[in-house]
């Protein structure tokens, strides 16, 4: 469940228009450039907000060029709507993930987490250790998002205590977490593929092991051999990190209590919001019992009262909060923007709904899906279209859903008729339709864990390695026919 919220639903309806290739290319390439020169000009700041309305100008443009065609206006923003009601329940859990970091800083879980973690991990086996942790955990909750609200939060802290650079450390996290979300049999994503290809979860799951297995093994060399390469000369020394976090908090491992019981409602398929909120409520009576002296401080008052620490606990759920330290290296650690930190995510994901519920409504996307699959007629040139459709789907709708959706309707009768099996398709479409969404910084998936983890898409672009190395492993299966598994006839 890479984003924890239900597949959109269904459009039924058609479009009356016909845009050429070009035409349906016009409104990406113009937001490409747009985007481009944003970053030039802004860099990372890029994400506080022009981004966002580069987006808003893309939609312009694929509106002017619908309209040239005799798009209605109206039904431009019906998918507009229906895009952005998909996203209710990520923008939600957003919040909830927000609430959730706040009240884990003020009640010492998070931490506790890295004061533990410290002491366990060290630099040379951090990195492989992040993938191995957050596939395990992927792989139980079934959800990349709940992996990154939790134990990433917590990796990243380590990552910054050890001086392991965070961009490696968000990477390592994606990694393993998108591997464990696409072998779950609770993930959303693991569900939607095959039901659009037209086979059965668990056949799905066994065959995508094929090129995900490989794939992984690959990315944890990698990560080892990055871990045994690592400069430790000149980083702080773990133990003034564990003194500062001793000096700041009550360390006690009871509050591994409420992260392992998040864990558990969501493996027990608890609603994500559900198990998010209770996760925050508990935090926050963990606040009371083992931080009081923080929760006054946050609520402005010389001793503990029943409004103090209302103010406390609510002040950590919604806004910025920060512990005092004396170590600088602990500032931004001992730091959380509560549900106010998720805004810019929560604007930057609103916009791209906006680009890509016009590019639907205008017939953009389906027209670029269908030249994808006219273009190549070999069984690897059917899979190089798929791998770019759920590509080109992730780059213009902004969404995964989409990704796999549009892709695995488009592609079903095409597998078909080439005689292969419907799992090459389910397989193809989370190779590529799944794993890549994290990579596009305006995607809900990629706003999202750049969000929750505190580290631009372009920072750990390079270090999401199973990432950007699945559809490349998918592609390379298809090219010398290795397990290509082909129709069987009753």
């Amino acid at each position: 469940m890479s984003e924890s919220s239900t597949a959109p639903e269904e459009d039924t309806s058609h479009t009356k228009i016909r845009l050429s290739i070009w035409q349906a290319l016009i409104p990406v390439l113009a937001l490409i450039a747009m985007l481009a020169y944003n970053v030039f000009v802004y860099g990372d700041d890029a994400l506080a907000g022009s981004n966002q309305f580069i987006l808003l100008l893309g939609a312009a443009v694929a509106a002017i060029v619908g309209a040239s065609k005799g798009a209605k206006f109206e039904s431009m923003i019906e998918d507009v709507a229906k895009n952005i009601k998909s996203t209710t329940e990520p923008i939600l859990i957003l919040l909830m993930v927000g609430a959730l970091a706040g009240t884990w800083l003020l009640s010492g879980i998070i931490p506790t987490m890295i004061y533990y973690g410290l002491q366990i991990l060290n630099p040379t086996i951090f990195l492989a250790a992040c993938v191995i942790i957050c596939s395990v955990i992927s792989v139980a909750t079934g959800s990349s998002w709940t992996t990154s609200a939790t134990v990433g939060i917590a990796l990243i802290g380590i990552a910054e205590a050890l001086g392991v650079s965070v961009a490696m450390t968000a990477g390592a996290v994606l990694s393993g977490g998108y591997f464990g979300d696409k072998l779950s049999p609770m993930s959303d994503t693991t569900n939607l593929a095959p039901a659009m290809a037209g086979t059965d979860l668990f056949t799905h799951i066994r065959y995508m092991t094929i090129t995900t297995v490989p794939t992984i093994i690959v990315t944890l060399i990698i990560f080892i051999i990055i871990g045994l390469n690592l400069d430790t000369s000149g980083q702080t020394d773990p133990t003034e990190i564990i003194g500062s976090i001793e000096a700041s908090f009550n360390v006690s491992g009871w509050l591994f209590v409420v992260p392992i019981l998040v864990i558990i409602l969501i493996v027990k398929k608890t609603p994500p919001l559900i198990a998010l909120l209770i996760g925050t409520l508990l935090a926050a009576l963990a606040a009371l019992i083992f931080q009081p002296d923080l929760v006054k401080m946050i609520g402005g008052g010389e001793v503990l009262t029943f409004e103090t620490a209302y103010r406390g606990i609510i002040d950590a759920i919604t806004v910025n909060i920060t512990i005092p330290t004396e170590n600088e290296s602990l500032q931004d650690l001992f730091s959380a923007g509560g549900m106010y930190g998720m805004l810019g995510t929560i604007w930057l994901i609103i916009c791209a709904m906006v680009f890509g519920g016009i590019m639907d409504a205008i017939g953009a996307l389906e027209r670029i899906s269908e030249a994808l699959l006219n273009l190549f007629t070999s069984t690897f040139g059917l899979f190089f279209s798929t791998v770019s459709s759920c590509l080109a789907l992730n780059l213009t709708a902004s969404d995964q859903y989409l990704a796999i959706v549009v892709p695995g309707k488009m592609f079903a009768k095409a597998y078909e008729k080439k005689g292969l099996a419907p799992e090459n398709l389910s397989r193809t479409l989370e190779d590529s339709g799944t794993v890549t969404s994290v990579l596009i910084p305006w995607n809900t998936c990629g706003a999202y864990h750049s969000g929750v983890l505190g580290v631009p898409v372009v920072d750990y672009f390079f270090y999401a390695i199973f990432n950007y190395l699945s559809p490349f492993v998918t592609l390379i299966f298809a090219a010398f026919n290795i397990k290509i598994r082909q129709l069987t006839k009753n």
